[in-house]
């Protein structure tokens, strides 16, 4: 077996920051327990998988193709980063003739449109609804100490936990902020919760680019401790931020070491666009 495979950094323009995230194209059908054995192999936090749906398929020229995406564990239904990564191997590496790619994936169907500046992702934005603190307290504790929280939201469609930090601290102290996520999956073990998300609102613009708001994420539920930039997580902070700041279009950064920013329009029809960049880093072939 051979397969052509990727790695590309997503929600950059610079090799070796944003979030790597290993492509595979499937000329074939691929056996189901290798997806996972090949992403275990690749160690990144995901590893999609493109297929062609229909026999006379080309990666060329067509449109419309499945995509999964597996962490080192398992199955994810939703990956924002490895969706980016996913079509610029096809626009920018193998020469996809298409303006706009369609994937087929667990999430429903998401769109890629290329633009001169990056890629756009078209995807679904996900409310997050107040959560009682006193539910959560244990986990918040385990994961931040004594941070000060002004917000806690929770998303019931990702089981992503979003805790707003406290207005009076800044960048530098959510990029430096200890978080443990050792113990996270003995505090929580319902299966209510597989991300976490620390959020920050944005500072006006002085010396440095200014953000509506910055984030991380984690997610040891899935083997992932802190994820370098996060399309999902977006889908989530999309929704709170525009609600908090009365805004449509926002701009993020997520501050983890490697850092990626996004660009986000929340539409009329109830989705996002989410855009960024890509940076290729590696190709070759997979053999086993």
């Amino acid at each position: 077996m051979k397969l052509p495979i990727f790695i590309a950094d997503a929600f950059t323009t610079k090799a070796f920051r944003g979030n790597p995230a290993a492509v595979c194209l499937l000329e074939n059908k691929l056996d189901e327990d290798l997806h996972q054995k090949i992403a275990k192999e690749m160690n990144l936090s995901e590893t999609a998988f493109i297929r062609k749906l229909h026999p006379n398929d080309n990666f060329t020229q067509s449109s419309c193709f499945g995509l999964r995406w597996f962490t080192p564990q398992n199955e994810v239904p939703l990956c924002g980063h490895a969706t980016l990564a996913s079509a610029a191997v096809l626009f920018h590496k193998i020469k996809n003739m298409n303006s706009t790619l369609t994937f087929l994936t667990m999430s429903g169907e998401l769109k890629a449109r290329k633009e001169e500046d990056g890629i756009v992702l078209d995807l679904p934005l996900y409310p997050a609804h107040p959560q009682k603190l006193h539910e959560v307290k244990d986990l918040i504790k385990t994961a931040i100490g004594d941070t000060l929280v002004q917000d806690v939201r929770y998303s019931p469609d990702t089981k992503k936990l979003l805790v707003r930090i406290s207005d009076a601290y800044n960048r530098s102290f959510l990029e430096s902020l200890t978080v443990n996520t050792g113990n996270l999956l003995q505090v929580e073990t319902t299966g209510k919760v597989k991300g976490l998300i620390l959020t920050l609102k944005g500072e006006p613009g002085g010396q440095t680019q200014a953000f509506d708001f910055y984030s991380r994420y984690f997610a040891p539920w899935y083997g992932v401790a802190e994820d370098p930039v996060t399309g999902s997580a977006h889908t989530v902070l999309s929704s709170y931020w525009s609600e908090q700041l009365g805004k449509k279009d926002l701009h993020a950064f997520q501050c983890s070491n490697r850092g990626g920013e996004l660009i986000i329009s929340l539409r009329s029809d109830g989705r996002v666009d989410i855009k960024g960049g890509a940076a290729l880093v590696l190709e070759g072939t997979l053999t086993a």
